[in-house]
């Protein structure tokens, strides 16, 4: 039987390790500062134990968040609104995990409206680069002075009644002419000479252990993808006229060695509909700056197809694109496996999908099913087709 002393001396050693494991915790607590960021930004969460070699015992084990290397002038960005946190939370998570953990990438959220605290601390806390609100200014998310409302309605009413998907839609149109024109003129972007756009709901599925930001820089590339999809008809009757009619008007604007045959089976009489989806791209931001494509987007934006039909974004940058710059300027990236619904892309061969540890079916990848344009583009480079591929075809 212990005795009553020895019952003492046990609880009064078990309350003196109590207390000092909570004055441990209060001392590495007390370290954790919050820095607020310039212009009223969302303070940014700083770990001091990472600098000062303090490291508590629950992060004994995890690798320094650094890039192993020169990295570029680059950024992640978002359109999104404050009722999207938990989709576009899942999708920094999803690009964290994969990619930017080991490289810190800046991270730029737009919005029409003003970002509330929540939004702001949640994808703050998600982020391992510097994470930027700002408000998209009214006059690039508005109709023009030339619009005819009346008509723009009436557009709106028929697609309805056709039932074409956001058809009917305002906001829509605003985000369509918004990324065709001006994200790249918002000043959070400014001082960037690349982004890799990312939106709610995506998924990546394999790991990324090399920095396409430099990739781009370093092979000279202007635009990248990963889906490439036939765009509706019904939303774009007119834009290929329109096209037409800037391609007349500046033919100083035209690359040599452009890719019309990806976007025209025709010489450029008619448009395919063949668009590179851009939900995800990895693209320069100076050709977006670029005299050509600030003269391209202000010819169609006067034609206003963006509100009499429902013009997208992945058409026009996709024309522009292929028209010009050199087809070699263009790059696909098969090693980024990728979801936005309704497709998936999945590396084609297997043992790249081993090696980057991918999640993904690759009786889903959308590349070589009938309804992908990449087809199209494997044939203007002269490219061969990975290993594979006669597996994922349509059955």
């Amino acid at each position: 039987m212990i005795g009553s002393r020895a019952v003492r001396f046990i609880l009064t050693g078990t309350i003196a390790i109590v207390l000092c494991y909570q004055l441990f915790a209060l001392n590495y607590v007390g370290d954790i500062k919050w820095r607020t960021e310039e212009q009223g930004q969302s303070p940014q969460f700083v770990d001091q134990e990472r600098h000062t070699g303090n490291v508590s015992p629950a992060l004994m084990n995890l690798p320094e968040p650094k890039a192993p290397g020169p990295r570029a002038n680059a950024t992640f960005v978002t359109l999104a609104r404050n009722q999207d946190i938990w989709e576009i939370a899942k999708a920094i998570r999803s690009m964290e995990d994969r990619f930017n953990h080991k490289f810190n990438y800046d991270w730029v959220f737009l919005n029409d409206r003003p970002f509330n605290k929540e939004f702001k601390r949640v994808t703050t806390q998600l982020t391992s680069g510097k994470a930027k609100y700002g408000q998209i200014p009214k006059e690039h998310w508005s109709f023009p002075s030339w619009i005819d409302q009346d008509k723009a309605r009436e557009a709106r009413e028929e697609m309805s009644r056709k039932q074409i998907i956001y058809g009917d839609s305002i906001s829509y149109r605003h985000m369509c002419r918004f990324e065709s024109g001006f994200f790249f003129r918002h000043e959070l972007l400014m001082d960037y000479e690349y982004y890799w756009r990312v939106e709610p709901s995506v998924e990546f599925f394999c790991d990324i252990n090399y920095d396409p930001f430099m990739f781009m820089k370093q092979n000279n590339k202007k635009y990248s993808f990963v889906l490439s999809p036939y765009e509706y008809v019904e939303t774009i009757p007119t834009l290929w006229n329109s096209t037409k009619k800037f391609m007349a008007e500046h033919p100083e604007h035209i690359h040599p060695n452009n890719s019309m045959a990806f976007i025209s089976d025709d010489g450029g009489k008619t448009y395919n509909n063949c668009h590179f989806w851009s939900n995800f791209e990895i693209a320069s931001l100076d050709m977006w700056r670029s005299k050509p494509y600030l003269d391209f987007f202000e010819s169609l934006d006067k034609d206003g197809g963006f509100f009499y039909e429902r013009w997208g974004d992945a058409p026009v940058h996709t024309i522009a694109a292929s028209l010009l710059l050199d087809k070699n300027d263009i790059h696909f990236w098969d090693e980024i496996g990728y979801y936005h619904a309704p497709f998936t892309h999945c590396p084609t061969s297997q043992v790249d999908r081993e090696r980057l540890k991918c999640s993904c079916n690759p009786n889903d990848n959308f590349d070589w099913k009938g309804w992908s344009c990449l087809p199209r583009h494997f044939k203007l480079l002269g490219k061969k087709r990975p290993e594979g591929w006669e597996t994922q075809q349509d059955e």
